[in-house]
C-alpha cells in the first residue's frame, strides 16, 4: 500500500489529508494556522497518523502547499497551491476546466489542461481585498465569529450595497451601513455579493470555461457558492461539507504519490545507477540490507509494482505488493 499525505499549509487554517493508493481518503485533519507555522504543520501530521492508526515510518511521501509550504520541515517536497488546487479539483471533478479558490488572504481563478496541470491563472491584488480576510473582519466588527457566518447568513433578506472590498476599511463599511440601520445578515450578505462580483472578473480575465469548480474556506458559505452560481449562469461543482478546504491539500497528496510511484519504479531506479537485488519479507530485507551496508553500497528499499509481474500472477502480485519489498544497491566511492 501506498500512503501519501498533502499538507495545505493557509493563511487561516493548515489542512492535512492522508490518501491511498486508490485514491481513497483515509484521514484528513484541520488546525488554525496561527504565527508558528512549523509547528501547528507538525501537529496536524501527528493528528493524521493518530486518526488513522498509522505511522510516520509507513507515509511513503509528504507533499506541502499553500503560502507556508516552505515552513513544513518533514516534507519530501513542496509545490504552489495553483498547482494542487487544480490537480485536488480535477480529481474531484474531472471536467473542471476552471477553479475558484477563494482562502484566507488570497483569491485565484485557475484555467487546467485536461491532465490537471495549469494552463493559466489570474490573482486578487497584492493586499487581502476580496479575500476571506473580508467577510471575517465584517462579521468580527458586528461581533460575530468566523464560526457564526454562515447561521447568520441564513436570515438575510435583503442584501446591503457594499461599495468595496477592502479588509482594512471593513469597519468603516459595517459603522455605515449599521447607522441606517442594515440587519448584520444583510450586511454580510451584502459582503459576498462584493465578493461574487470580483471573483466573476478574475474568472473572466483568465478566460474560464465550465465545468466550474469552487474551491477554498469562503465556500463552506452556502450563499457564496450560489452568488457565483447566479452571477456566473452557469452550475459549479462543490466538494460536500467541509472537503471544499481540502480539495489543494488533495490535490498535494496525490501529487505525492505519483512523485512516489515514478521515483521507485524499475525503470527510474535503474537510470539512477541503482541495481535491483531481490525481494524479500522484511526479516530478510533487513539482514541483507545490514550486509550491504557493510559493504559500503548505498541500498534503497522499494515496494514492488505490479508492472514487474506477469499477468498470469493474479492475486498473488497484489500480495507480493503489499506483503513484501525489493532491495536496490549502488556503488558508492567506498566500494568503486
Amino acid at each position: 500500500m501506498v500512503l501519501t499525505v498533502g499538507i495545505d499549509v493557509g493563511s487561516t487554517y493548515t489542512k492535512a489529508i492522508l490518501l491511498d493508493e486508490k485514491d481513497q481518503v483515509l484521514a484528513k485533519v484541520m488546525r488554525q494556522t496561527g504565527f508558528k507555522l512549523s509547528e501547528v504543520s507538525q501537529q496536524c501530521f501527528d493528528d493524521l497518523l493518530d486518526k488513522a492508526k498509522v505511522t510516520a515510518e509507513q507515509i511513503d511521501y509528504v507533499v506541502a502547499t499553500g503560502y507556508g509550504r516552505h515552513q513544513v520541515k518533514f516534507k519530501d517536497v513542496h509545490v504552489t497551491d495553483l498547482t494542487a488546487g487544480a490537480r485536488g479539483a480535477k480529481l474531484l471533478y474531472p471536467g473542471t476546466q476552471t477553479v475558484l479558490d477563494i482562502g484566507g488572504q488570497t483569491m485565484k481563478a485557475i484555467r487546467v489542461e485536461e491532465d490537471g496541470t495549469v494552463k493559466a491563472f489570474r490573482l486578487n491584488d497584492k493586499c487581502a481585498a476580496g479575500t476571506g480576510a473580508f467577510l471575517e473582519k465584517t462579521g468580527r466588527y458586528m461581533g460575530y465569529e468566523t464560526t457564526a457566518i454562515a447561521k447568520l447568513l441564513e436570515g438575510a433578506t435583503k442584501p446591503a450595497e457594499i461599495s468595496g472590498v477592502c479588509a482594512v476599511f471593513a469597519e468603516s463599511e459595517v459603522i455605515n451601513q449599521l447607522s441606517l440601520g442594515t440587519p448584520p445578515a444583510d450586511i454580510m450578505q451584502g459582503a459576498i455579493d462584493s465578493l461574487t462580483v470580483r471573483a466573476i472578473q478574475l474568472m473572466k480575465r483568465v478566460k474560464g470555461q465550465a465545468e466550474y469548480t469552487l474551491i477554498g474556506g469562503i465556500m463552506r458559505f452556502p450563499t457564496m457558492p450560489q452568488a457565483v452560481e447566479e452571477k456566473q449562469g452557469y452550475s459549479v461543482n462543490l466538494a460536500d461539507g467541509e472537503m471544499t478546504q481540502f480539495v489543494s491539500a488533495l490535490g498535494a497528496a496525490w501529487l505525492g504519490r505519483r512523485r512516489f510511484v515514478k521515483t521507485n519504479s524499475p525503470e527510474f531506479l535503474e537510470s539512477e545507477g541503482w541495481e535491483r537485488r531481490f525481494m524479500g519479507d522484511d526479516a530478510k530485507i533487513a539482514e541483507h540490507k545490514a550486509n550491504y551496508e557493510s559493504m559500503g553500497y548505498a541500498v534503497k528499499i522499494v515496494a514492488p509494482v505490479n508492472a514487474e509481474f506477469s499477468s498470469d500472477c493474479g492475486d498473488c502480485a497484489e500480495t507480493a505488493c503489499s506483503e513484501y519489498k525489493v532491495i536496490y544497491t549502488k556503488k558508492t566511492t567506498s566500494n568503486v
